[in-house]
């Protein structure tokens, strides 16, 4: 038998998935811890991991995933990640992280990627880099370097997330070129690494690790990894991607006007464009796709509200204590569309993008003693998750990404009927959901750029639609009013 293996590394929790090569299908997979990983946040605005523990919880996950369905160290032929994206990690010269990763919702650089922005001047920026340096990678090496000398004169590389586990199982550090342009790292228009901004940030080019291919040979797997996961040494790592431009190929959404959506700790809607398209306010990102040449481009443009599932979590954990999630769907699906008027306005992890990056914080909005309950408030999460992402997806259709057809896996928040149908209904689009995340599609990544399979179309053998939700005739009106005062309401509160 030979499979497949694919590792997503999050921020809640570190997920593998085993793909039978020859049917496509996923035979088991597992995620540990089995509650959230913690984040660091010494202060407002911080967020922090230890790299080690996502490797520590990759080797829990391994067990469990043998556990589940044991196989030989061998069977396994190749093996793909996908990671949370815009981290940095600081690595010295024997590849040791030097501190804590500053991870994706972290916005102490906000400040630093603002007045780069202007200094370097907003129209070079959106132009060449088609973002501002907000806070991203760039940035947040830029805040080591100022607010952590001592320490930055030691970095001799710095990684993304993914780079690291990479590096944990090959012994190589790298990176590829989607990855430098979701650090804000990549000159679109010339096709190499950014020297503008890292001069401005004064960061030498050398602290950059080499490039490999987004689907190739990375690596193979070193002997001291291998004893670890319980697996042969030698094994190719074969593919490696950001969460969001990976939840995009594992939908299959890869050619111009496809859309591709997630909804764990944040939310997300990625559309493929094969433009150079920037929005001039940079409330949206566009980053390098997957399947990016120099021949076909290939570009995402990616909207992300932090404060997605994060939210539904804290729902849960402070009013619905030792209550399932499909249980808490349940009594919210009892609330009539809009939440009789209760209106929760999602962003409390961090610096919004959509919101020109203002930390607002989360709020609930209308709440009357004697007509609302927790149930309410179940649904105004959910409602509230939705229209945020539908204002983000006005912001991409003033770009001139069209939305009709949106691909996700049948996971996280989609499993909820009251948030996909308020997704649906917001955004008017055809809402389809598939048998996939994460790690099935870092694992199907590692067939393609390992050449087990020999094109796309072959790497998508086994992906099925579980279900698909259209517009609803009967609610639509009620939803579309909901969002009206809602968006009204937002945009006071962000004035």
């Amino acid at each position: 038998m030979k499979y497949l293996l694919g590792f997503d590394i999050g921020s809640s929790s570190v997920k593998a998935a085993l793909v039978e090569g020859a049917s496509g299908k996923t035979v088991a997979s597992a995620f540990s811890p089995s509650t959230e990983m913690p984040i660091i946040s010494t202060q407002t605005g911080f967020a922090e991991q230890d790299p080690e523990d996502w490797w520590a919880e990759l080797i829990h996950t391994m067990q469990k995933l043998k556990s589940k369905h044991p196989f030989k160290p061998d069977e396994v032929i190749s093996i793909g990640i996908s990671y949370q994206m815009h981290g940095l990690v600081c690595l010295d010269k024997q590849q040791r992280s030097l501190r804590p990763s500053i991870i994706w919702c972290d916005s102490r650089a906000v400040a630093i990627g603002d007045r780069a922005f202007h200094e370097l001047d907003p129209d070079y920026c959106l132009k060449t880099l088609l973002n501002s340096p907000g806070n991203f990678t760039a940035s947040k090496l830029r805040w080591v370097r100022e607010n952590e000398p001592a320490l930055y004169e030691r970095i001799d590389k710095f990684l993304l997330p993914g780079d690291y586990i990479a590096m944990k199982l090959t012994g190589i550090a790298a990176t590829s070129i989607p990855g430098l342009s979701e650090g804000i790292c990549w000159d679109y228009p010339a096709g190499h690494v950014a020297t503008a901004l890292l001069d401005h940030y004064e960061i030498d080019e050398s602290l950059l690790p080499p490039l490999v291919p987004t689907f190739g040979e990375q690596g193979r797997l070193s002997s001291q990894a291998a004893t670890s996961l319980g697996l042969s040494s030698g094994i190719p790592v074969s593919y490696r991607a950001g969460d969001q431009p990976n939840n995009a190929w594992s939908l299959n959404t890869l050619q111009p006007g496809e859309i591709a959506a997630t909804a764990g700790t944040s939310g997300v809607i990625y559309g493929v464009t094969d433009k150079i398209l920037y929005d001039k306010r940079s409330r949206v990102n566009t980053f390098v796709h997957v399947n990016h040449q120099g021949t076909a481009p290939r570009y995402g443009v990616l909207l992300c509200v932090n404060g997605t599932g994060i939210l539904n979590s804290w729902v849960q954990k402070n009013l619905f204590a030792g209550m399932d999630y499909a249980s808490i769907n349940a009594l919210a699906a009892k609330v009539e569309v809009g939440s009789d008027g209760l209106q929760f306005f999602p962003f409390g992890n961090g610096a919004e993008r959509i919101l020109l990056n203002k930390e607002m914080g989360a709020q609930l909005m209308g709440l009357q003693f004697n007509r609302h309950s927790r149930e309410h408030v179940a649904r105004a999460a959910q409602e509230g998750i939705a229209f945020s992402l539908h204002y983000g997806a006005e912001i991409m259709q003033e770009m001139g990404i069209s939305l009709k057809t949106i691909r996700a896996g049948y996971a996280n928040m989609f499993l909820s009927d009251v948030f996909a149908s308020s997704f649906a209904n917001a955004t008017n689009c055809r809402l389809e959901l598939y048998n996939s995340d994460g790690a099935v599609g870092a694992a199907r990544g590692a067939g393609f750029g390992s050449g087990y399979y020999r094109d796309v179309h072959e790497s998508f053998r086994g992906m099925e639609i579980v279900k698909a939700i259209e517009p609803s005739k009967k609610n639509q009106a009620s939803c579309l009013d909901a969002y009206a005062s809602w968006k009204k309401n937002l945009l006071t509160l962000i004035q």
